[in-house]
Order: structure tokens, then C-alpha cells, then sequence
């Protein structure tokens, strides 16, 4: 079985804390048992090996249960975010041509759906023919449609088999995120503890941490962002946090600067990951720098005119709806604008999001950390806007903690950036955001 080696490590974790879930307590002997009951679920229900069967919810006990179970199963799995709108959830299913799909509610109960569908895309019916398991993800879709993305499964285990130290952590990335999976496997494989949390909020997070000893926040720079303006990690007691993680986006120096300060016994590591390739080994040169060494077992990296290339075995297999973005050497762009240092890389931005003022670049990253300095500036997202002398100019649309006239905010920019940035780098456009700027994956909307 592609799992059972993971299942027989489990085992010797025995009476150990496995998940902490709305303030209950669920050992790893619990979980494996529940394990074995949702192997009978899915006999009984007739979902045979190689199907592809949808699980629409968050990280809960059924849910980690059943997601080991569908693996044993030889299953490919679609993980949907309850949070989802509805109609990009059928969009979803339909793309993965789905065969099955259990929904859960926030109280663990489940609904079982058969739907009638028939696998009839290639890279899936070339998977089912290798009787191995299946992961399906969908991107963001931050650069436009959402592409599936197809893993095999067992290739993407493989990296868990070396054992790593135990930790509690807090299952903060979402179901269907890359970052969600590779926590929820790393924690299980190393006997560690998964602690969900009812609410992705600062007081929320902050609560968690505190009543649960957690000692891992893998997170995002906007969310890091939003807990320095809330400024919780004052009102609870942290002091069992040992590593705050952070990726799926950029981090603004000036965030990076300002958490150090204020948790500065907690050490932070840069993450980097994709949906197509998996989370690979990481580390920061401080905690306070933007320099990171990437790569680890079965991972290759190289540099071209600046774009990190990268090439690993247990890559997907390809996307259901997009060509194969692969080289003939099986390596894949990236698409990130990095500077390189040695053995270390600073990831500066995608290359779509950079923005040509007359033939200058500018990277979104650098002009929102020197705005969100700003007083009164609680969050900002940078873009390029077309302009039909200069190609394009800087665009900020700002989030406010109090209310400002429009005039008054563009020259306080101007006068904060002299100095700071350069000038092509100033924006020249300013807009008030009337809502926030971040998806619930907690991840900054340029577009």
C-alpha cells in the first residue's frame, strides 16, 4: 500500500496527541481507527480504486481520516475549500471529472454524493492505468483561469519518509493549498500535533497558540501583516512559539523587519513551494533577511536571465486543462524574478507582475514594503497601470486605518517615498481600497 508505511509509523505514536480540533483531543490510535472505518465507508459505498472523489471542507478529524483512507484506496483526491463560491466549486468538479464527493459541515457530520461522471482525460486515465493514488489542486488563478494541477500521490509522500523533529503546529494553509497538504503530512509523519483553528484571525490564531502550546505558525506575509496591526501577540502568551514559516506571496521587508522586533525569540524561516512541484527545504540567512536557501533532497535549481528554473521527480504530472509547462529536460520556470547570492536567492516577484516604467523594472514587493511604513497605511497592493508614453506607470491602491482625503494621502506618499524609492518607482497613481486585498488564502490580490 503507497500509504502503509506512513500508517505503520502513526502506529508507534501510539496515545500521542495527533489533532487539537475546536478544543477537543484526538490521539493517533483514534485516528487510525478511523482510518479503518472509513476504509469500510468507502467499501460500502462502492468507491473503487482510481476514482476521483472530491472532499469539500477544512482540516478536521473525519476529514484527515478519510483523506489517509482515499489514499490506501488508490484514490485521487480533490480537496475544495469550503470557503469556495459555489459556482467555482462546480467549475472544479467538473475539470476533475469527479466521480464522488463528500461534503462536510463545521461540525465533522458528512453528506455522500455519487455523481455521474467518467474520467476521460489523459494524464487521469494514465494515472489510474499505474494503480497509484491521486492529488488534485487547483492555482489560485491570481494571473487568470485556474489550472488543475495533477500529482501522484505516492511521489509526493516520498519526501516524509526521512523523519524530522516533532513539533505542534497550527494547520493555518488551507485544504486545497499546497502549503495545507505538505503541513498536514509533515506534522503526521513526525509524530507531531496538528491544532486547527476555528477562525484564520490574529485573535484567533493568537488564542490557539497560546492555549495549545503551539510551537510552528506556517503562514503568510498578509497575514503577518494583519497581526502586526492588530497587534495581538500582545493581549496572549506566545512564549511556547519557536518558528513562524512564511511564502505563498512576497514578503515586504519592512513586515519582515517589524515581526522580528516584536517576537523577537521566535525564529523565521522562508518557505518556498508550488502547487506543481511541492514545498522545498528552506533556509533563511536570519531571521530578519529576505535571503533563502531553497532546494533539498530530489530538487534541482538553476538561474536563467534571472528566472529560477527547478526540476524534481516528484513534479505533477501535468495540468487537466493547460499544456505541460515542462522542457524537454523536465525542467519548469518558475516564473520568479530572483537575485542570487552564493548559495542563497531573493526571490523578488513574478515575472507578470513586474512593472516597465519606461523600460525601468519595478517589483510590486519593494513599493508596498516602503508604504506600508506610512502611518495611518494598514495594507497596499501594487500594479502597473498602461500609460501611453511610459508603457506603464505605479499604481497603489491603499487600505487605511482612518479615514484621509485622497489629496492629502497622495502627497504624503510622494513626500514619504522621496528618499526611499526612486522616482519611477513612486506611484503615480493612488487609489483608497474600500475592502481588503487578500484571498482567503490569505495571499495579496494585485490583479
Amino acid at each position: 500500500m503507497s500509504i502503509q508505511w506512513l500508517l505503520d509509523r502513526m502506529q508507534t505514536f501510539g496515545d500521542g496527541e495527533a489533532i487539537i480540533w475546536k478544543g477537543d483531543r484526538y490521539t493517533y490510535k483514534w485516528l487510525l481507527d478511523r482510518v479503518k472505518y472509513w476504509e469500510t465507508n468507502l467499501s460500502s459505498n462502492g468507491v473503487g480504486s482510481g476514482q476521483v472523489v472530491v472532499i469539500e471542507g477544512d482540516f478536521s478529524p473525519n476529514i484527515s481520516a478519510l483523506l489517509l483512507a482515499l489514499i490506501g484506496n488508490k484514490n485521487i483526491v480533490v480537496p475544495l475549500s469550503s470557503s469556495l463560491p459555489e459556482k467555482q466549486k462546480e467549475q472544479f468538479v467538473s475539470i476533475a471529472e469527479a466521480q464522488v464527493k463528500y461534503t462536510f459541515d463545521s461540525d465533522d457530520g458528512f453528506q455522500f454524493e455519487a455523481l455521474k461522471k467518467r474520467a476521460e482525460n489523459a494524464l487521469i486515465l494514465e494515472l489510474q492505468s499505474t494503480n497509484e493514488p491521486g492529488l488534485i489542486l487547483f492555482s489560485s488563478g491570481s494571473t487568470g483561469k485556474s489550472k488543475a494541477v495533477l500529482h501522484n500521490f505516492t511521489k509526493l509522500l516520498e519526501k516524509y519518509r526521512t523523519p524530522r523533529p516533532a513539533f505542534r503546529m497550527i494547520i493555518f494553509l488551507l485544504f486545497d493549498h499546497i502549503g495545507g497538504v505538505n503541513t498536514f503530512f509533515h506534522i503526521l509523519s513526525n509524530g507531531g500535533c496538528i491544532v486547527a483553528v476555528d477562525e484564520r484571525s490574529p485573535e484567533g490564531v493568537c488564542k490557539a497558540i497560546e492555549a495549545f502550546k503551539v510551537e510552528i505558525l506556517p503562514t503568510s506575509p498578509t497575514f503577518l501583516n494583519l497581526l502586526l496591526i492588530s497587534e495581538q501577540y500582545r493581549y496572549f502568551d506566545l512564549s511556547s512559539l519557536k518558528r513562524i514559516t512564511y511564502g505563498t506571496e512576497p514578503m515586504p521587508e519592512s513586515t519582515l523587519k517589524k515581526v522580528h522586533e516584536v517576537l523577537p525569540d521566535v525564529q523565521l524561516q522562508q518557505t518556498y513551494g508550488l502547487s506543481e512541484l511541492g514545498i522545498l527545504r528552506s533556509k533563511s540567512k536570519s531571521s530578519d533577511s529576505l535571503w533563502v536557501k531553497i532546494g533539498g533532497e530530489n530538487y534541482q535549481t538553476k538561474v536563467v536571465d534571472g528566472l529560477l528554473y527547478i526540476k524534481t521527480d516528484s513534479a505533477m504530472l501535468g495540468y487537466l486543462n493547460a499544456p505541460s509547462p515542462f522542457d524537454e529536460d523536465g525542467w519548469f520556470n518558475t516564473e520568479d524574478q530572483v537575485e542570487v547570492d552564493g548559495e542563497y536567492m531573493r526571490i523578488l516577484g513574478r515575472k507578470s507582475d513586474i512593472i516597465n516604467v519606461g523600460g525601468e523594472k519595478v517589483y510590486p514587493a519593494e513599493v508596498e514594503s516602503v508604504l506600508l511604513e506610512m502611518d495611518g497605511v494598514t495594507d497596499v497592493a501594487v500594479t502597473g497601470e498602461p500609460n501611453p508614453i511610459l508603457g506603464q506607470i505605479v499604481k497603489a491602491r491603499v487600505n487605511l486605518g482612518k479615514e484621509e482625503n485622497i489629496s492629502e494621502l497622495k502627497k504624503r506618499i510622494r513626500e514619504f517615498c522621496k528618499g526611499r524609492l526612486e522616482q519611477y518607482k513612486i506611484p503615480v497613481k493612488v487609489e483608497i481600497a474600500g475592502e481588503t486585498q487578500f484571498s482567503a488564502r490569505f495571499k495579496r490580490m494585485r490583479r
